[in-house]
């Protein structure tokens, strides 16, 4: 659990990538708005779950804080540090507290080094290590990750799915960094592996004092591991949760439609409940609605909503949400609205109407 001390403040973040045409390929005629605006905070000791949509702008955001793609613009501070603008040099210091788990754990091993250099080369790199020290570091790790010693000169295709995230995973914990981004890191493996890495992640977070952030699409996955929840829907942070109030209390529309698509045990309870379902397509991230981007699918959009952007607004017990006609709210918590302390922006002036809770589904 989180300890209070902020380890990373992001603010604004913005990452635009540009459609060029002409002659030469010169002329930016439009850009993908993969990340807008995007505003959040992790604090030490805390997994902060990162949900959505395929497309909606997680892996663009991880490796935007990473500094792994330069943002088109916003603040990324790390333990008080701003990275923004850092050289490549500079950012190789800070690196050492920072490192990724990759979605694919085959795509992100080189095939051609064997599994001691892949999680050794970090520690030589950084100046941490050298000649046998390195060998027997390398073991250690592979051992605390469930892998045997004798796997330290074996390349990667000679492993399953499921060893070749460990190794991706030892070879993040090889520096000891303070913070780690889990980008979808147990999309690609079967449901009982799932469970393995997930506990171990866990196993790691208490021994090492780890600090996530963890991008997933499984509802449940993110539920099981996260203390908070970022829900984002077309680049946009559209709503932020602690994780038990956001399953038994979703605010934001989008958040109630995509807890009402996971499946309930209960074959009666499932066939009885009545799931918000989204007509049309995600809009194109190139040209992406006006003022609430939701608007074009949500069941309860009006005038407003095609109008004036909502600011994320705080609805009490760490809640916040970005919509005109939040679900699930009393009117005292109405009331009391104002802008997320996550958010910088300022609350409006004028607050909306409200529509009639609609009971969230879980699991």
């Amino acid at each position: 659990m989180a300890n209070g001390d902020p380890l990373l403040q992001v603010e604004h973040l913005v990452k635009y990538f540009p459609i060029k045409s002409g002659l030469f390929i010169d002329r930016e005629v439009a850009a993908v708005h993969a990340v807008d605006d995007v505003s959040l905070t992790l604090h030490e000791g805390e997994t902060l779950g990162l949900v959505g949509e395929s497309g909606c702008g997680k892996s663009t955001l991880c490796r935007a804080v990473m500094q792994l793609i330069q943002p088109t613009s916003g603040s990324v501070r790390f333990r008080g540090q701003e990275l923004v603008g850092r050289s490549r040099k500079q950012m190789q210091v800070i690196r050492r507290e920072m490192q990724m788990i990759f979605q694919d754990p085959f795509a992100s091993l080189n095939p051609r080094k064997r599994v001691g250099q892949i999680v050794g080369d970090p520690l030589r790199l950084h100046g941490l290590a050298s000649g046998n020290e390195v060998r027997r570091s390398v073991q250690q790790l592979l051992d605390r990750v469930g892998l045997s010693a004798e796997h330290y000169n074996r390349y990667p295709h000679e492993f399953s799915g499921g060893q070749r995230q460990r190794i991706g995973i030892a070879r993040a914990l090889a520096l000891r960094p303070k913070l780690i981004i889990a980008d979808e890191p147990v999309s690609a493996l079967d449901v009982s592996i799932q469970a393995q890495i997930i506990n171990l992640l866990e196993d790691l977070q208490d021994e090492f004092g780890l600090s996530y952030i963890f991008v997933a699409h499984d509802l449940g996955v993110v539920r099981h591991v996260s203390d908070r929840i970022a829900v984002m829907y077309l680049g946009k942070l559209v709503e932020r949760s602690p994780a038990a109030m956001l399953y038994e209390r979703p605010i934001h529309p989008y958040s109630v439609a995509l807890l009402s698509a996971v499946p309930i045990p209960d074959p009666k309870a499932n066939a009885a409940r009545n799931p918000v379902v989204l007509e049309g397509d995600v809009p194109s991230p190139v040209d992406p609605p006006s003022a609430c981007r939701f608007h074009t699918r949500c069941p309860w959009a009006t005038e407003i909503c095609s109008e004036d952007e909502p600011p994320l607004a705080d609805y009490g017990s760490g809640q916040g949400a970005a919509c005109h006609h939040p679900r699930n709210v009393d009117s005292k918590m109405i009331a009391a609205t104002e802008v997320a302390p996550d958010s910088p922006e300022s609350a409006s002036d004028t607050l909306p109407d409200q529509a009639e809770p609609v009971a969230a589904t879980t699991r």
